[in-house]
């Protein structure tokens, strides 16, 4: 993993690279833990790497699709649930 980008004397802002992936990390000065994670993973393929995930199982809350502002993304749960696999809906995406 490298540091590609860093932003603030102390740094704020960091992006991290690892085989071709992506990972925005920001500090909030007085920022309170919440009781889940978020993370933004950009790729260079998200229909694959979404493919890739319901194929396996993962749960998917929101289904991949364009965003105004031109990026394609998906969201999963952020809290850990049990693994359990669902059925595909006729679309093939899953009932998420």
């Amino acid at each position: 993993m490298s540091v590609t980008f860093t932003n603030g004397n102390p740094v704020g802002f960091v992006i991290l690279e690892r085989d071709g992936a992506e990972l925005h990390l920001t500090l909030v000065k007085g920022h309170r833990a919440g009781h889940h994670n978020v993370a933004h993973l950009i790729v260079t393929d998200a229909t694959t790497l979404y493919e890739h995930l319901v194929t396996n199982g993962v749960r998917i809350v929101k289904g991949l699709r364009d965003a105004d502002y031109g990026l394609r993304g998906f969201v999963r749960p952020t809290r850990r649930q049990p693994h359990r696999r669902r059925s595909a809906t006729p679309s093939g995406h899953g009932d998420n």
